[in-house]
């Protein structure tokens, strides 16, 4: 126990306290005697032991309070550095979002032994650039840490789930999962993901794009698309442009390892890899996902991008800089009347073809059939497109 050793140095500190208050007390009497006749006397002693008593009563003070709130209670039994972990994304969850709906931890599955990536996706890396490196490194030592994430909705006929995820820098990162109605009628099924990247720092996808859950519901309730779980994590920070910093450096992907551990841990999922992770961006998150999908087709089996505007110099860049051995799948969707979009998407069709390297095997599709009678109505209809070709490209739920 550790409440009896605080006791032992109160009592010795409450007894030296009390004896230098008392020689202090005689010191003064003596003074003061001496007053009376006239004589001089010296203070010193008297004040070196009424400094000694301040300094015991100080001690006594805290090591009471220390003893009364138990402060070194836990020590010896105190939770393990998972424990703490997992009490910190808690503890950050619930100041992130103080509105979710309480007691929805149970929602979650029972948590699969943390998957990391494939061993063929692991090759690759190795083969790319330092960045695509130290991606891989990251990812066999990142932890599993299963989060809390509660529910904050059901759009387009899922569950939407929300948490703060610890980053690789130790600071909480807000995280968005959609599931499909298919996930609680399939208790045993593991399903494939989709990461839907942000364009703006310190925001999910949804946010930017909050329709996005109905039309990949719409396109599943169709029977278009085989069901997918679908991850927003917030875009990073310390950059204006995060799809630029995306394309310029692949490990800076917003599911670094360690998100993608902490959802494998935390829901139904199939190993992250190209045969079941794919990405998809939506407008300004567009170059997000085409940069992903170009510059890691060892972990996405596909990118959808819809609607976007593109640095084609660059993004072929980081295509002829992919991990060899692999080629992406990329869809570049745009409505027909978006000029443009569609300008935007053959220029960089026609840059990656004639690129060398990885960036001339990329598979790239372009969609410019979607006509509709307002702008959100064609993104709706743009999305259900991304839904359908992701699913088609990712292995289906088992």
């Amino acid at each position: 126990m550790v409440r009896p050793l605080l006791v032992i140095p109160l009592l010795a500190a409450a007894i030296g306290g009390l004896w230098l208050a008392r020689g202090a007390l005689q010191r003064w009497r003596d003074l003061q005697s001496a007053a009376t006749y006239e004589l001089a006397g010296d203070r010193w002693p008297m004040l070196v032991r009424a400094g000694g008593a301040m300094v015991c009563g100080v001690c006594v003070t805290a090591l009471t309070l220390l003893t009364a709130l138990g402060a070194f209670g836990g020590l010896g039994h105190g939770p393990s550095s998972t424990d703490r972990t997992e009490s910190a994304v808690d503890a950050a969850a619930a100041g992130a979002w103080s509105g979710s709906a309480p007691g929805t931890a149970g929602r979650q599955q029972a948590a699969p032994p943390v998957a990391t990536e494939p061993a063929a996706g692991a090759a690759g890396a190795a083969g790319a650039s330092g960045a695509g490196a130290a991606g891989a490194s990251a990812s066999a030592a990142a932890p599993a840490v299963v989060s809390r994430f509660d529910s904050v909705g059901h759009p387009g006929g899922g569950e939407l789930l929300q948490s703060a995820v610890l980053g690789p820098d130790g600071k909480p990162r807000n995280v968005r999962v959609w599931l499909p109605a298919q996930y609680a009628k399939e208790p045993n099924a593991r399903f494939p993901v989709v990461v839907m990247h942000a364009a703006t720092p310190g925001k999910t996808a949804d946010a930017e794009v909050p329709d996005v859950f109905e039309g990949v519901g719409a396109a599943l309730q169709a029977g278009r698309a085989r069901p997918f779980i679908l991850v927003a994590p917030e875009a990073p920070n310390g950059t204006a442009h995060p799809c630029e910093l995306v394309a310029a450096a692949p490990a800076a992907v917003a599911d670094d390892a360690a998100l993608r551990t902490t959802i494998a841990a935390s829901f139904r999922t199939l190993q992250p890899g190209p045969a079941s992770w794919g990405t998809l961006g939506v407008d300004g998150g567009a170059p997000c996902a085409a940069a992903a999908g170009l510059s890691r087709p060892d972990l996405y089996g596909a990118a959808a991008a819809v609607s976007g505007r593109y640095d084609t110099a660059a993004l072929t860049q980081t295509g002829a800089e992919a991990p060899a051995g692999s080629s992406a799948k990329l869809l570049l969707a745009a409505a027909k009347g978006d000029a443009a979009g569609l300008d935007a998407a053959r220029k960089l069709q026609a840059s990656l073809k004639a690129a060398p390297g990885p960036a001339a095997k990329a598979e790239v599709r372009i969609s410019d059939n979607v006509q509709d009678y307002s702008a959100d109505r064609e993104r709706l209809r743009l999305v259900r497109q991304a839904a359908q070709f992701l699913a088609e490209a990712l292995a289906k739920a088992s």
